[in-house]
């Protein structure tokens, strides 16, 4: 694999509206069409929807799971990895990345945007918590944008 392939975390809530479910969905599909890896926390909610959507499109999905059973990552995870931390490991979810994505979600989120944030890590906005420091945007289709205009190779 590319070690120079860019990491997008995304994070949100474990479970999530029909239209946050939606924009998840479209993300996962954008970021694969991309050929960037995706990492989230693994589980249920915005974290299966995203990752179903990067499965559509032949993407690599990592989940980084608060519990030791690699078996409770949702169906769509490729790597699933049991850290047994609890809400520690969402340091990792956001420490691997290059770039977080965050979407509505509760105080995991919170401390996610967080966390990104104090690594001095881009974190884009799509209706989340209203933060300093987010780039906020308004869909799935102008965070990719965000992405390919200030990270990605314009070849690409």
């Amino acid at each position: 694999m590319d070690k120079n392939k860019l990491i997008i975390s995304v994070i949100g809530g474990h479970s999530c509206a029909q239209e946050v479910e939606q924009i998840a969905h479209k993300l996962g599909k954008n970021i694969a069409k991309v050929g960037a890896i995706l990492v989230c926390g693994g589980l249920s909610g915005v974290m299966k929807a995203v990752c179903k959507g990067a499965k559509e499109e032949k993407g690599v999905t990592v989940g980084v799971l608060p519990g030791e059973d690699k078996q409770s990552a949702n169906p769509y995870v490729d790597i699933p990895i049991a850290t047994g931390l609890g809400y520690t490991r969402n340091t990792i979810v956001t420490g691997c990345a290059d770039i977080v994505i965050a979407l509505p979600g509760e105080y995991g989120t919170l401390s996610e945007i967080g966390f990104a944030l104090n690594a001095k890590k881009p974190v884009i906005g799509i209706g989340t918590w209203d933060i300093p420091g987010i780039i906020k945007v308004k869909d799935a289709d102008e965070a990719i944008g965000y992405i390919k205009k200030h990270f990605l190779n314009p070849n690409q």
